[in-house]
């Protein structure tokens, strides 16, 4: 793209505070571009932020043509009005798939969203790329946040799977669980799946990382999922690992939106 038209895709990410999850997800993002020749721009800002200070740097980059995506790095703190912020992104610059109008397409029947949120759509490529079949298939999604339960419940059924929403007031929900064919978990509570919750020969797609306390780990901390791996595996005829599985194909979808976004910006 550089040798045909002298630019590159150039991506933004606003990081507000410094939770070490966040980072993590961050410094991949900045490895991955870096790998693949995508111009990366940061804003950090102070866990204290206040939503104009937000704003105003997403405004910055709605402006400038030389940005093609941009991403505000999520959880924000509590304090701040996260559909708020998120509606402030220039629809033509969402890469991330979050703006109002890219997930209202998403949820109508023909109707297309300009992108389609990452992780969701790093969980569908998983499946399709390993051969899985989803189309007539139970599908069961543990968690239903606009991240990723409710977008990859949304694609699912673009896939003609049928879908049922798992939440903190689903009653019996391991007995629910156990009659998917593909089972997506994205609780955040670590360890929350056994094998028990499982069906055998079910597909389990583990979107969970969840930093669990370890003093011999360089960081403090080490990465599990939502799934009780060893105890799941015996079961499962095909399971993701935490880390190395959804996360790197996030990053993958991120960047390839950010590919897409800059093709039609070249147009």
């Amino acid at each position: 793209m550089e040798e045909l038209m002298g630019q590159v895709p150039s991506l933004a990410v606003i990081l507000v505070g410094q939770q070490p999850d966040s980072q993590t997800y961050v410094r991949n993002k900045i490895i991955a571009s870096e790998e693949v020749g995508i111009k990366l721009k940061m804003t950090c800002l102070p866990e204290n932020c206040t939503e104009r200070e937000v704003c105003n740097a997403l405004y910055r980059y709605n402006e400038d043509p030389s940005i093609h995506g941009i991403i505000v790095q999520l959880p924000l703190p509590k304090h701040l009005d996260e559909a708020k912020i998120l509606s402030v992104i220039s629809l033509e610059k969402d890469v991330d798939g979050f703006h109002p109008l890219n997930m209202g397409n998403l949820a109508m029947q023909g109707k297309e969203p300009l992108f389609i949120p990452c992780t969701p759509k790093g969980c569908i490529e998983l499946l399709l790329q390993s051969g899985i079949e989803i189309m007539g298939k139970k599908a069961v999604v543990i968690g239903r946040s606009n991240i990723v339960g409710l977008p990859t419940s949304l694609l699912l059924q673009r896939h003609h799977a049928t879908v049922t929403l798992v939440h903190a007031f689903t009653k019996n929900p391991e007995c629910i669980a156990r009659e998917a064919d593909i089972l997506v978990t994205a609780a955040g509570m670590p360890n929350l799946v056994r094998g028990s919750w499982l069906k055998p020969g079910a597909v389990v797609v583990d979107v969970g990382t969840n930093p669990v306390e370890d003093p011999e780990s360089d960081h403090g901390y080490h990465l599990v999922g939502d799934v009780c791996f060893d105890d799941a595996s015996r079961i499962a005829s095909a399971i993701t690992p935490v880390p190395g599985g959804v996360g790197p194909m996030t990053v993958a979808m991120l960047l390839y939106n950010t590919l897409e976004s800059a093709k039609r910006a070249f147009k």
